[in-house]
């Protein structure tokens, strides 16, 4: 269990790095509210996404 949380975890930053570098290349600044929405987003999809990866990882087992 420790190892399936600590997987999420991880794959959950990568995918947040990831996607902080794509905004700070797309976009010049941006205001308070946006970087409250991009930050809740990255966090919402990179988490989404790991639990994903890892239930096939797991052989689909939930």
């Amino acid at each position: 269990m420790l190892r399936s949380v600590l997987m999420t975890a991880a794959m959950t930053g990568l995918f947040c790095s990831g996607f902080a570098v794509f905004i700070d290349w797309a976009t010049d600044m941006l205001e308070r509210n946006q970087v409250v929405l991009v930050s809740f987003a990255s966090g919402f999809f990179g988490s989404l996404i790991a639990q994903l990866v890892m239930a096939k990882w797991r052989g689909g087992a939930s």
